[in-house]
């Protein structure tokens, strides 16, 4: 655990998206009850949208987003972004980056592969939405954080 700066938050990050895609996998083997089973996903899959876009992301990468609604009704994305003095850990960095974009690789794959099952297709596409709403978050801040790095050199 010496290697990581936040072993607890890691775990977090790696467990609700691996648990959801587990129980989505293999929960048929413990239970016919398709209820549970998008029960179990759906807060799993919630758990892991909060828990990477308010703690791990900003722990693991320094990073934070959200989205900010103007008095005008107009949205406005918000971006935060860590000191570039303060270097983050880069295998925190590499398991957070690497795990955000493979879960959604895998959930897009079972998406194809349960295309013409509505029921299941579901549970895919909420999963799909979550993720790729952190995805597309941490993107952008990422790139946002990268060109106020460059701008305080220039």
């Amino acid at each position: 655990f010496n290697i990581y700066s936040h072993p607890v938050a890691l775990a977090f990050h790696l467990l609700f998206r691996t648990g959801a895609i587990a129980i989505y996998l293999f929960g048929r083997l413990f239970t016919t009850n398709f209820s549970l089973i998008f029960i179990i996903c759906v807060l799993l899959l919630s758990f892991d949208f909060w828990t990477v876009k308010n703690v791990t992301g900003r722990l693991l990468v320094g990073l934070r987003w959200w989205n900010d609604i103007q008095p005008d009704g107009t949205n406005a994305w918000v971006f935060e972004s860590r000191d570039p003095s303060r270097p983050v850990n880069p295998i925190d960095s590499r398991i957070f980056w690497i795990s955000l974009y493979v879960a959604l690789v895998i959930w897009l794959f079972l998406a194809f592969l349960t295309l013409f099952n509505p029921e299941w297709l579901l549970i895919v596409i909420v999963a799909i939405i979550l993720n790729m709403a952190n995805v597309v978050g941490y993107t952008q801040c990422d790139k946002d954080a990268k060109k106020k790095w460059a701008a305080s050199f220039a």
